[in-house]
């Protein structure tokens, strides 16, 4: 009896120390400011023309209030921005707010909320305009000056050399309940798009190069892409692998919204010129990225489609090694 003893000893023994070293080989870094904890709160009063309110923009990064309609830039080391954005067409002053610090346990998350904007001149409704919340890494580049092309205010991504294996955060998710979206430019009727609107988390690792036109190119090196149909209380520490290299034969490869180009996305070159990144291959699973890029979004169809009353919650955003 007592050497069968001895061998359940060693065999548990064993499988505990198996199971530490798993553990302890798992590195989990938050991403600077991905508790969400911290915001910055810009004031900013609005032409009278459209009502003269002064409303509160907010931005993820050290907790501090900025009055005055001013172009921002990111602070403190903060590498997110969000879909909250100053506008200044033909001298009008305008906000817009999708994007909100909102309790959770000691601290804040971030909610994203896609709603209608609407600018009144004197009354009227000259212009109206879907607009999705949006959390990512990179920069926003104000002021916005019109509803032309909005992905080139966007400078996607912020320089990266690692290679993480997934990335884990918290959620919850609210969901319309209608079956299909709608587009809303500003210009022209509002039209439905089929299809519901999702909720969605894009993270892409890319190995840029600049040529002598500063032109952008880009290979894939990782991607993963999730879209949520359903509402849901919170999830805490959800984790989803990143897939490197020439994914398209992976059983969960999606080419909708996986594929090399996906959508434009822009970048600042050299010169200070907002490009486009043109992907142009997968990388190899040996090569490096330069650049990440992650965004969380209520809505996944891209500028100007969605539904209003989609709402999505995201915190503690964490890369894991």
């Amino acid at each position: 009896m007592k050497p069968m003893m001895n061998r359940c000893n060693y065999l548990l023994i064993t499988g505990l120390v198996f199971s530490f070293s798993v553990f302890a080989q798992e590195k989990v870094e938050l991403i600077s400011y991905g508790d969400m904890d911290q915001w910055i709160t810009r004031e900013i009063k609005e032409s009278a023309v459209i009502g003269g309110n002064t409303k509160q923009v907010y931005a993820i990064g050290p907790t501090k209030t900025i009055t005055g309609a001013e172009p921002y830039v990111n602070q403190g080391g903060s590498p997110w921005a969000t879909s909250n954005v100053l506008a200044k067409v033909s001298g009008v002053v305008k906000t817009n707010m999708s994007v909100f610090p909102e309790a959770r346990g000691s601290g804040f998350c971030a909610r994203m909320d896609t709603r209608m904007e609407s600018v009144k001149v004197l009354g009227l409704v000259d212009i109206t305009v879907l607009a999705a919340g949006s959390v990512f890494l990179g920069e926003m580049i104000e002021p916005i000056r019109g509803t032309k092309n909005p992905q080139k205010m966007l400078n996607s991504g912020i320089p990266f050399t690692r290679k993480p294996k997934a990335i884990r955060f918290d959620y919850k998710v609210k969901m319309s309940g209608e079956e299909n979206r709608i587009r809303s430019t500003g210009f022209g009727k509002t039209t439905t798009v089929e299809g519901k609107d999702l909720p969605c988390v894009v993270v892409l690792l890319q190995k840029r190069w600049e040529d002598a036109k500063g032109n952008i190119y880009a290979k894939r090196v990782g991607t993963l892409v999730v879209r949520y149909s359903q509402s849901t209380d919170w999830k805490d520490n959800a984790t989803y692998e990143i897939l490197y290299g020439d994914i398209t034969g992976h059983p969960s490869y999606q080419p909708g919204y996986m594929r090399i180009q996906d959508e434009e996305r822009y970048a600042t070159n050299s010169k200070g010129n907002s490009v486009p990144i043109q992907e142009v291959d997968w990388a190899g699973e040996d090569e490096e990225p330069t650049h990440l890029f992650i965004q969380f979004a209520s809505s996944h169809g891209g500028a100007y489609i969605g539904l209003p009353g989609n709402s999505f919650w995201v915190d503690n955003v964490k890369l894991i090694y």
